[in-house]
């Protein structure tokens, strides 16, 4: 099919939708916002807090066995952003939402497109998100936004509260996505365009059943086809949810389903950089080979219950799993300090068959005067992941520049290991782990003392490419202990301390190391231990709130002593700051989100030693957000919106001779909202990166590395909603 007859196809698709839709409702009254109206039980496993004044964020989220908590007894920092917020920036994927977070910054993996996040100066991969507490379910590389009802942010290392991430990374925090649920009755359907020809469709349909309204249901279906604001980088996006869910008095449930196909033809890669850092070329130029692409498919879905056994005692289990297949032919470039680029062509093939598990129970008692909440779960999830790869020459060829690349056939193959059309299993991972926790809570709530434990096992095998043979494996465990304490001196006030950890996966000793033979070579480290103390105050008016906490983090690393000839976790990064975040609507009418970090993240022992003492590479001394909407008093429905993301320079390799300058982008847009026949209707515009400013917006991301993505240009969306 070609792509304006897909185009065509497409719109046709919403036109049918869009005269359906009435029939779908069943003539059901005019819908208002689906915005959910419960307000947590605390601790529960499957019932949400409700949204804090203006809407766009809630009042508090999931702190992992814990369960749902309110922002001011969590004693960690916590963002929590609702779907409204999603909708109203037209946000395309999880990374469009964390832009709004002044203590994140959005960056890709190494070698391919998969969304990355730094947090406290540590990457968390996209497939190390949760999904509805569930590690490993959700799609590896990118997740639509309209499959989401919250984008959950937890700062701070969470071994305990999570369990240690499947993907070995979660040291400065970690993100939990809600999946959407049924409120109002809804029938949202919306047509939008962006970029230079995209054309987008979604409809979201919601319905509640039942004497008492108990069942709901939730179906979101999502089309985006066409050319973004970077040229020749074309993508197609087709996305089904399903979400259902049952509110009873004692028991309640949820079930959700979801598929996604996402391919990117010719997508912009980032560039390794070689001496010095190249001029960053026009925003909206492409260096990519034009036979280059990402394609990915995923099936996923969770299912999450609880049950009140008595008053005081309340069950739970969850289940959910992912069958991926991602196909990508690709072509990262290496630039010189003028920009000449050169690389060659990597294919790959990767299939993904995943299972999570999670299973808990919690009781409340009295002793005395102390009110306790203990908590125990077990969790597990085991993933298995087929791998298969093929190059050209590894010395590749040149592109051209980065300003004027130059366009060439797809290089002949001449390295393959495995079998593209069937690969080989070349990974196997399996994590266990068993928690308790005791919150107990003096002073009528005014005091929380957070105690508890979790031990866990870690085991990854991994396989030739090949032949699918046993190559290596790892095996250990760790037990990781947690204490935190809040404090509320009043209503509006709650001071928090904690000490946390996280894991990331140790590795083996090599038998030499720089020429000198490893006297514990062989030897399996344990997982490396992440530390972690903060403390913090968080402050809530009613209408506007914020947190603002001092951290401090060390990861263990790798590390080799000539003089011991010991190979051992002696590598340290230190990572150090403080951060603040608003959030609210202090004036009605005025909502706003925003905050700053201040970061110092330095390597004070390292396996190369010439990087001791240096900072860590991609992570920025300082960086602040500040989004601001306003509702026009003399019109009527009229909202504006602008936000502001500024990070400051980062080093840009490990002996820190190379620097990504400072770099500020601007974002705009409004909103109406109006009714048209009958018809709830919202125009939304939304211009990002106003002054199409060319710039480097990121550093690596994947430990170690160094690659550099470049910024999107300035990109226009327009979409228009209708409620029936």
């Amino acid at each position: 099919m070609t792509r304006p007859t897909r185009r065509f196809a497409c719109a046709s698709s919403l036109l049918a939708l869009a005269v359906a839709a009435p029939a779908l409702a069943q003539e059901a009254p005019p819908a208002a916002p689906a915005e959910l109206d419960e307000i947590v039980v605390t601790g529960s496993q499957v019932r949400l807090t409700s949204a804090y004044a203006g809407g766009q964020v809630a009042r508090g989220g999931r702190v992992g066995l814990l369960g749902n908590m309110d922002v001011m007894d969590t004693p960690y920092s916590t963002s929590n952003y609702t779907e409204k917020l999603i909708r109203d920036q037209q946000a395309r994927g999880i990374g469009d939402v964390l832009q709004n977070d002044p203590t994140v910054r959005v960056s890709k993996g190494f070698g391919n497109f998969q969304e990355l996040y730094v947090i406290r100066g540590f990457p968390v991969f996209s497939d190390d998100m949760s999904y509805n507490g569930l590690y490993g379910v959700l799609p590896r590389q990118f997740v639509a936004a309209e499959l989401i009802e919250r984008v959950e942010v937890f700062r701070g290392a969470s071994a305990f509260l999570n369990g240690a991430a499947p993907g070995g990374t979660g040291v400065g925090g970690a993100f939990n996505l809600t999946p959407k649920r049924a409120g109002e009755p809804l029938t949202r359907l919306t047509a939008g365009v962006s970029g230079n020809d995209e054309i987008y469709a979604a409809a979201d349909l919601a319905r509640r059943f039942g004497t008492e309204e108990e069942w709901g249901a939730r179906l979101n279906l999502v089309s985006r086809d066409g050319e973004g604001s970077v040229e020749n980088e074309n993508g197609q996006l087709r996305v089904v949810g399903l979400g259902l869910d049952r509110r009873g008095e004692r028991a309640r449930f949820s079930a959700d389903l979801g598929w996604q196909d996402h391919r990117i033809d010719a997508p912009r890669p980032s560039v390794t950089p070689g001496a010095a850092i190249p001029d960053a070329p026009s925003a909206d130029k492409n260096f990519a080979q034009h036979w280059t692409y990402t394609d990915e498919e995923q099936l996923f879905g969770a299912v999450r219950g609880e049950f009140d056994l008595t008053d005081s005692v309340t069950a739970w289990a969850a289940f959910g799993g992912r069958q991926g297949k991602e196909d990508n032919s690709l072509a990262n470039p290496r630039a010189d300090a003028a920009g000449a680029i050169r690389g060659y062509r990597f294919d790959n093939i990767r299939e993904d068959t995943v299972w999570s598990g999670d299973i808990g129970v919690r009781a409340d008692l009295t002793t005395g005067p102390v009110e306790h909440r203990l908590v125990a779960s077990a969790s597990q999830i085991q993933s298995k992941s087929k791998n298969a790869w093929a190059a050209s020459s590894f010395s590749g060829y040149a592109f051209g520049t980065l300003s004027n690349p130059t366009l060439s056939p797809a290089p002949a193959i001449t390295s393959v290991s495995g079998d593209l059309d069937d690969p080989n299993v070349t990974e196997r991972v399996k994590h266990t782990s068993v928690a308790v926790a005791d919150v107990l809570s003096f002073l009528d709530g005014r005091v929380l003392a957070t105690v508890g434990v979790r031990y866990q096992e870690i085991e990854t095998k991994s396989y030739a490419y090949a032949d699918g043979a046993f190559g290596s494996g790892y095996s250990s465990d760790a037990t990781t202990p947690a204490f935190a304490l809040v404090y509320k001196p009043s209503d509006k006030i709650s001071l928090y301390a904690n000490y946390a950890e996280a894991l990331v996966p140790g590795t083996t000793a090599p038998a030499v190391v720089n020429g000198v033979t490893v006297a514990n070579g062989g030897e399996v480290l344990s997982p490396f231990r992440a530390e972690q103390a903060e403390v913090g105050a968080k402050y809530d008016a009613g209408s506007f709130g914020g947190t603002l906490s001092v951290f401090r983090t060390t990861l263990p690393s790798a590390y080799f002593d000539p003089d011991t000839a010991i190979y051992s976790d002696g590598g340290e990064q230190e990572n150090q700051g403080v951060e603040l975040t608003v959030y609210g609507e202090p004036v009605a009418g005025l909502r706003l989100i925003g905050g700053a970090t201040w970061l110092e993240a330095e390597i004070n022992r390292s396996l190369t030693a010439a990087n001791a003492g240096k900072s860590a590479i991609g992570v920025p001394d300082f960086q602040i957000n500040a989004n601001v909407e306003w509702d026009v008093p003399m019109v009527s429905g009229l909202t504006l919106e602008g936000r502001a993301v500024h990070t400051g320079a980062q080093p840009a390799n490990a002996t820190n001779t190379l620097e990504l300058e400072e770099w500020t982008r601007f974002d705009a847009g409004l909103r109406y909202a109006f009714v048209a026949g009958g018809k709830d209707l919202t125009v939304r515009a939304r211009v990002e990166n106003i002054a199409d400013e060319d710039q480097w917006v990121a550093v690596g991301g994947y430990p170690g590395s160094n690659y550099l993505t470049l910024g999107a240009p300035r990109t226009f969306r327009l979409s228009v909603s209708a409620e029936f």
